[in-house]
């Protein structure tokens, strides 16, 4: 499982048991990202209801259903992805009132801001995606974004030790073990000395009267 801040990885063995383990592993992202209860039953609904499907897929037993959690901010939404090694193209269906399957995709649809389906790049089999609105992921005016260090530039304000500095100065130079060192005078305090693709959290300027907790 490999997990970033914004997204989160993993697969699934093609058993039953996988179904309630992926439910879980989104519980605690959701979490962590401090999703409210209402979006995570609803994101942890679909995303049983999309495991399941690939796990009904014919496929090779070794071949693993891949999961991706992605979470997008700036729409408030979050993106649950699953691979599997079938083929073919997953469809609606309307059962009959006696039928005790076939209504996952309908409750998908249902519940989802939108949803999909794509052919894996690189791969054999198809991704079938979907949204879920969740208004918490929203960031808040003047929390900032988080980016790598070496994509910020003078002006902007980064978030260091739980206050925010505005940068003066912006200076990149080799590192002797490799790669590249970003070196940020801030308008108080010591300079900042960070490897390049370090996160940082950082806002315009223009946002300085926005609150900083």
């Amino acid at each position: 499982m490999a997990a970033m801040r914004n997204e989160l990885v993993f697969r699934l063995s093609r058993r039953r048991s996988s179904v309630p383990r992926a439910r879980a592993l989104l519980h605690a992202l959701l979490g962590d990202w401090g999703v409210g209860e209402e979006a995570a039953d609803t994101a942890e609904l679909v995303l049983s209801e999309l495991v399941t499907n690939a796990l009904c897929v014919r496929a090779p037993k070794d071949r693993q259903v891949g999961v991706r959690i992605v979470r997008a901010e700036a729409d408030g939404l979050l993106r649950l992805e699953v691979s599997d090694a079938g083929t073919g193209t997953p469809e609606i269906r309307s059962p009959a009132a006696d039928e005790t399957g076939g209504r996952g995709l309908l409750l998908v649809e249902t519940l989802s801001h939108r949803w999909g389906v794509r052919r894996r790049e690189g791969g054999i089999g198809k991704t079938v995606w979907a949204e879920v609105k969740a208004p918490g992921l929203a960031p808040r005016p003047g929390a900032g974004t988080e980016v790598a260090a070496v994509a910020v530039r003078a002006g902007r304000q980064v978030r260091v030790r739980g206050a925010w500095r505005t940068v003066r100065d912006v200076r990149a130079e080799p590192c002797a073990s490799g790669g590249l060192v970003v070196t940020f005078a801030l308008d108080t305090g010591p300079a900042l000395c960070l490897s390049a693709a370090e996160p940082l959290t950082v806002r315009d300027g223009a946002d300085a009267a926005s609150p900083t907790d």
